[in-house]
């Protein structure tokens, strides 16, 4: 277990060094600037405080399209940062001199892999927290489940540099990164066009977002955090209406304990795939 817990840190110090953190950095300061000037010019439209139904419902999409753009940015920097902290690290032969010691290949994975899902996972946390701190300063607008909806988003990247950490192992680290970005975006599309052809009473369609959410969970995800963000008013506006399947930045219900549970058994069996390929990868 000490291992594990010194290459984790190593990961993370590892992390912090390389220009992916300033990157990040940067594309989330201009973020919260962004989306602070429009919900500001937002909060002067509605005159002040948020206290209209019409205002709040719009507040509460708004934060779920910013919201997006936090997880994406994190997919981004979580898939091209697990490929070359891993497989940078075996084509480098670093790998090698490592695990030259007592150091069992299964413990390396597992601690480069905790230090990236704490990384990961901090940096979504505290970009979203800071996020819904801009909205309550600008509009006073608090989301109803903040807390929730920010763990969901930590679990998104978590799934995502889990596939990016078992690319990692098959293939170069710029080709696993394009891969799990390409197939995170994929899943989100997927997503949507199942949400219209539930919107539309098409079942064939409607079965592509259901199936895709399955395959990569990251979608399914998502959609229980914005849940979590959504104001109430929207969730019992549009709650007869088939259409809002449709609408990518409108949660129409909570995550259920079943599809979450999958989630946890989806991680570990990738990552049991990723420790067998790494396994038998030649260093």
């Amino acid at each position: 277990m000490t291992t594990v817990l010194t290459i984790t840190a190593l990961t993370l110090r590892e992390a912090s060094r390389r220009r992916v953190l300033l990157a990040l950095g940067i594309l989330t300061v201009l973020l919260l600037a962004l989306s602070g000037w429009g919900f500001s010019r937002l909060a002067a439209e509605s005159g002040g405080n948020l206290t209209s139904g019409e205002a709040r419902l719009t507040a509460s999409i708004l934060l779920n399209l910013v919201m997006f753009g936090f997880s994406l940015i994190a997919a981004l920097g979580t898939a091209f940062l697990t490929g070359p902290t891993l497989a940078g690290e075996t084509e480098s032969g670093i790998a090698l001199t490592v695990l030259a010691r007592p150091v069992r290949r299964p413990a390396f994975l597992l601690g480069k892999w905790l230090g990236l899902v704490a990384f990961g996972s901090g940096f979504v946390v505290l970009a979203g927290l800071a996020q819904c701190l801009v909205v309550l300063a600008t509009t006073g607008y608090w989301p109803p489940n903040p807390a929730g909806a920010l763990a969901l988003l930590a679990a998104q990247t978590t799934v995502l540099l889990t596939l990016a950490m078992l690319l990692s192992t098959v293939v170069s680290p710029m080709a696993s990164g394009v891969v799990a970005v390409g197939l995170f975006g994929t899943t989100w599309v997927a997503g949507v066009v199942g949400g219209i052809g539930a919107s539309l009473g098409n079942d064939a369609i409607a079965r592509i977002g259901t199936l895709s959410r399955i395959f990569l969970p990251t979608d399914g995800l998502w959609r229980g955090a914005m849940h979590a963000f959504q104001d109430p008013s929207a969730l019992g506006q549009f709650a007869n209406d088939e259409g809002a399947n449709a609408f990518p930045f409108l949660g129409a219900a909570s995550l259920s304990p079943a599809y979450l549970a999958w989630v946890v058994l989806w991680v570990a069996m990738l990552w049991g795939l990723a420790a067998l390929s790494f396994s038998r990868k030649d260093l």
